[in-house]
């Protein structure tokens, strides 16, 4: 059972006082969670942690119409540093989970990592945050489509398997996978599976699933250098995979000015899985996105827009940049310009648009995919704080 937290939070209710959970857990809505940091603020390409920071924030959106409305922001406790894959939302829109932030410490100017995840029961009114201390650092989560099991990538190579009833959540099972850290995870669409990042010692990992039991199946996936963010289509066909490159890797040493980095294109529809394609995009493809109907590749790359203004690859924005999937390989159609080393991307349910993370500007920034083509709606939803993770309900 997780334990109950002693801190109260703000809960700001965007439409309306009370919060109708009969109207979260319509069948029309398309529920999307962004965990959104307040303590921090990229500055040209340097980390600064203002003296007297906002709150960190979960904001809840239905993105069922164009443009999404917001309709809840909760105070949690969140963080950029990792994959922007650490928040998640059952099915029903019923909980949300959110990793535990790092946190500045300013007498050691060191980041320091909390070992928690937080349940926000959005049943509740106000929706209650509370803590389950899993262990370990999280990093990507993912929620099933059953909305009964959910995963946690960990830094120290682990797996946590939670069990959801209700408005509770139990630690079930600790997988340890890996020596070094993980990144993104993600259930396939039948729930039979899982794919998960590991981010340093390079690869995908594949978990079976078999009635809400998990285990390592042993199966490792090819990827290119740090595989970070992992999304996979609603179709049951396809996965994909963004691979951050050497600015990925732990302490490494060496001036970075913006080489291309890759994502991976894996075929999810037969057993065993393979990766079979590995596609050129600008560097730093911090988020990855595959639409729900399998036909689109959507990725957001910093391409240099995170570097600092003397370094040559620095650009003041990054890109954002859509792939068509034909013939089972990926193919490249669109490139446009994004934020400022911005973060998350997800599509909406009906493949219709893109929502990408700003994290500067903190906003979320709307794309409209149509037929082919990308283009900025210039629809901007303001956060009170960076966003720094986004994702959609199991689809």
């Amino acid at each position: 059972m997780y334990c109950q937290a002693t801190r109260h939070r703000r809960i700001r209710m965007l439409t309306g006082i009370a919060f109708a959970f009969t109207a979260c857990c319509a069948h029309a809505s398309d529920w999307i969670v962004s965990g959104n940091d307040g303590k921090y603020q990229r500055v040209e390409g340097r980390d600064t942690y203002p003296a007297d920071p906002r709150p960190d924030t979960l904001t809840l959106l239905d993105a069922s119409h164009f443009p999404p409305n917001v309709t809840v922001e909760v105070e949690v406790e969140n963080g950029i540093q990792g994959p922007p894959q650490a928040v998640a939302i059952t099915p029903d829109a019923s909980l949300a989970f959110v990793g535990a932030p790092t946190r500045y410490d300013r007498d050691a100017k060191k980041l320091l990592m909390d070992s928690f995840v937080q349940i926000v029961d959005m049943r509740a009114s106000p929706p209650a945050v509370t803590r389950l201390d899993i262990g370990s650092h999280p990093q990507g989560i993912a929620i099933d489509r059953s909305g009964r099991l959910a995963l946690v990538a960990c830094v120290d190579g682990s797996v946590v398997v939670l069990g959801i009833d209700g408005n509770h959540a139990a630690i079930v099972d600790t997988l340890k996978i890996a020596k070094k850290r993980l990144a993104g995870v993600s259930f396939t669409h039948d729930g039979r599976h899982a794919l998960v990042a590991l981010r340093d010692e390079q690869g995908v990992a594949v978990l079976d699933v078999t009635q809400g039991h998990v285990t390592d199946s042993g199966m490792r996936l090819s990827s290119g250098v740090a595989p970070y963010t992992v999304d996979v289509s609603s179709d049951g066909k396809w996965a994909v995979v963004s691979d951050v490159g050497l600015a990925g890797l732990p302490s490494y040493e060496g001036k970075l000015a913006g080489d291309a980095d890759t994502v991976t294109l894996i075929d999810v529809s037969h057993e065993p899985f393979r990766a079979v394609q590995h596609v050129s995009v600008p560097s730093l493809p911090e988020g990855v996105a595959i639409s729900p109907d399998g036909k689109w590749i959507g990725v957001q790359a910093m391409d240099g827009s995170n570097l600092t203004p003397d370094n040559p690859g620095r650009h003041a924005r990054g890109k954002v940049v859509l792939f068509a999937i034909r013939n089972g390989q990926a193919a490249k159609v669109a490139e446009v310009p994004g934020g400022e080393a911005a973060q998350g991307i997800v599509f909406t349910a009906d493949s219709k648009y893109l929502i990408v993370q700003f994290n500067v500007e903190k906003q979320l920034a709307l794309y409209a995919v149509d037929g082919g083509h990308l283009h900025d709606t210039g629809t901007r939803i303001a956060l009170t704080g960076g966003p720094s993770s986004l994702r959609t309900t199991p689809r």
